[in-house]
């Protein structure tokens, strides 16, 4: 891919600066985390290496929790610079690292994405769904005829007449993924206080905490699978399973429209302009945290940063907001950060 005439001369000479003085160990920036942030990032850094004098990046993914986790290791040439979040750090993360000698972190959001429901193209008519009845199909514990049960629903239709009459079986991300923390807390919880499952949970006596717990807690009966790998796994799972509902980012899924259908939330469907505007419930900022002890010692890591934010690459004109990007509006902000190398407070 080749993005030169995309970014600005004043860009390219910020990205081109010369490294002066720095360790020279490493020369390829270090990046590992989110998959969903992963397609974004392997664009840019193809892009870095073809418009800078710096190596392209190194890129893998893994998930937001597993990238993290590398991130914290320590400080040091063995150890990656930056981190892929589809979530925020936690403050348990931010902790560890700073045990282990990670003690400033610049935070980057680079913009926003939205969690997509899909199927076979060809498949059963899964096109709208509400966030009820996710939290029926996928739930551990359900309201049933007025009692807290374990989930017994079988079919879709069981619940609701008007989704398919087939079985369910839903591939959602694991746990290390930032992107089942937002499933939980923007579809799960979400369904499971419409549904009137939270509040009868509360009034059986369960402390809140411990009904918040419950409302996420997902059902371990086979009718739901969890994903460790990334988005391609997803699909290769649904591509077996003509019934399958996958969890997505809208980048995949967008590029993957010959294969998929995907379904509205809420009855707004996931596009660009409706994450941006926040209309579609289930959407995410996205993030990657650079260590400070490295720039300056990495060749190219602050470049890399700045490169990754300029307007002609993460703006909305740029060539991530046409892969499925949603630009943030503080975009600016963002930049500014980085040329003072504000850490997280």
């Amino acid at each position: 891919m080749k993005f030169t005439t995309l970014v600005s001369a004043t860009a390219l000479a910020v990205a081109s600066t010369a490294f002066v003085g720095a360790a020279q160990a490493r020369d390829q920036v270090q990046v590992a985390g989110s998959s969903t942030v992963l397609p974004y990032a392997s664009i840019v850094a193809e892009a870095f290496g073809e418009n800078t004098d710096f190596p392209t990046p190194v890129v893998e993914s893994g998930g937001s929790s597993a990238g993290l986790k590398r991130f914290c290791e320590g400080v040091g040439e063995n150890t990656i610079d930056v981190a892929n979040a589809s979530r925020k750090i936690r403050e348990k993360e931010i902790k560890a690292c700073a045990e282990a000698g990670v003690k400033d972190i610049i935070e980057v959001r680079i913009g926003y994405d939205g969690i997509v429901f899909a199927s076979q193209k060809d498949g059963p008519a899964f096109t709208e769904f509400q966030a009820a009845d996710i939290f029926n199909a996928l739930g551990a514990k359900v309201l049933k005829d007025g009692k807290i049960v374990d989930n017994p629903y079988s079919k879709w239709a069981e619940f609701n007449a008007d989704l398919p009459d087939v079985d369910i079986a839903a591939f959602i991300p694991g746990t290390k993924h930032g992107t089942r923390e937002v499933f939980e807390e923007k579809v799960l919880a979400v369904g499971c206080e419409a549904t009137g499952a939270l509040q009868a949970m509360l009034d059986s006596g369960m402390s809140e905490d411990d009904a918040e717990d419950a409302c996420i807690d997902v059902r371990a009966d086979g009718k739901s699978t969890d994903i460790d790998g990334d988005y391609t796994e997803t699909l290769a799972r649904i591509d077996s399973n003509p019934n399958g509902i996958g969890i997505f980012g809208l980048a995949f899924y967008e590029n993957n429209t010959d294969k998929l259908k995907v379904a509205t939330m809420g009855d707004v469907a996931p596009s660009t302009e409706t994450i941006s505007t926040g209309e579609y419930p289930v959407s995410r900022p996205l993030f990657f945290y650079i260590k400070k002890a490295h720039i300056g010692v990495i060749p190219g890591l602050k470049e890399y940063a700045q490169f990754f934010t300029a307007d002609e690459i993460a703006g909305p004109s740029g060539p991530l907001a046409q892969y499925g990007l949603v630009a943030d509006p503080e975009l600016a902000a963002t930049q500014a950060s980085i040329e003072a190398e504000e850490t997280m407070k």
